[in-house]
């Protein structure tokens, strides 16, 4: 009997712990990919059950033997068959998405965030900037949910940051997401092409999470990720189209002391291959130090 079957058949689940290893066996006989934000079905599972019950995200123990209402259990069978049936991340089913202490409003007209420069604004970039309290000026380039740019503005309290995307509609949700954090004052939100927009304006710090998903790789991606948009994916041939630009024109747009931040998966090979003479510096992430790279503006002139 498959896990899909099994959703006609719930009524013999009666507590947290019954619904707990109901999910997880439909997740994984299901085959379900996870990274977007839980690693496992287990986590994903208590996150989905203790999300939908409103209880403490990180607190099970006490509740595995509650047993739940009829409208929670209806409530949550909705919820699991979503995700199982339709491969719905659970981002999206939950509209909420976590960079460490950080929670943002996420659906489908957004990139679930998952950048590793995320843990690098957890320590305000050190050593790389020294005082926090310096920087002025922070640019956010593919903003998404505006997840960065709303992370760097509590990591330099004293910067204007400038958030762009292409995408009209990504901008809505980060709009969203700045209010939430009552930051409407700090966070520009700019629709762009990259730099095109910008019009000469000059900033400390660049940070990025471009698309840089190679297409081979776009075309072997589970189903869970073709739920995002393709244009937070996807970046030419080799992935790196996006990066090329930003390589091309960021140093017009840094002060003198200014830094280029950009995370770029698994493409560190490739980039290294495309520009022998760049002096990258490879930040240590918790995946390691291949995925997000450093330049000063003097390297890139």
């Amino acid at each position: 009997m498959s896990a899909l079957h099994n959703f006609s058949d719930t009524a013999e689940l009666h507590s947290v712990r019954d619904w707990l290893r109901f999910a997880v066996s439909a997740f994984g006989e299901s085959k379900l990919t996870f990274g977007h934000g839980s690693a496992s079905a287990y986590d994903e599972a208590v996150y989905l059950i203790l999300h939908t019950l409103h209880l403490p995200l990180d607190t099970l123990e006490p509740f595995l033997d509650a047993r739940l209402t009829a409208q929670e259990k209806s409530a949550l069978l909705a919820l699991l068959k979503r995700r199982v049936e339709h491969k719905v991340p659970a981002a999206y089913l939950t509209h909420e998405a976590w960079l460490g202490e950080f929670n943002f409003y996420v659906d489908e007209r957004v990139i679930v965030p998952r950048s590793f420069i995320a843990e690098l604004l957890r320590e305000r970039l050190y050593p790389w900037v020294a005082e926090a309290g310096n920087t002025t000026a922070v640019l956010d380039m593919c903003t998404g949910s505006g997840c960065l740019a709303i992370l760097a503005a509590h990591a330099f309290p004293n910067a204007m940051v400038d958030a762009v995307d292409l995408s009209a509609d990504a901008l809505q949700v980060a709009q969203r997401n700045v209010a939430d954090y009552e930051l409407s004052e700090r966070v520009h939100l700019l629709q762009s092409d990259l730099f095109s927009e910008l019009n000469g304006r000059q900033y400390d710090i660049i940070i990025s999470n471009p698309p840089y998903v190679d297409a081979p790789s776009v075309a072997a991606l589970p189903a869970e990720y073709l739920h995002e948009p393709q244009l937070a994916l996807g970046s030419g041939t080799d992935g790196l189209d996006a990066t090329r630009e930003i390589l091309k024109q960021a140093a017009a747009h840094l002060t003198p002391h200014g830094i280029l931040i950009v995370e770029i998966g698994h493409n560190r090979d490739a980039l290294e291959a495309a520009y022998p003479d760049l002096p990258f510096t490879w930040l240590e992430v918790s995946a390691g130090d291949e995925f997000v790279f450093l330049l000063h503006r003097n390297d890139l002139v």
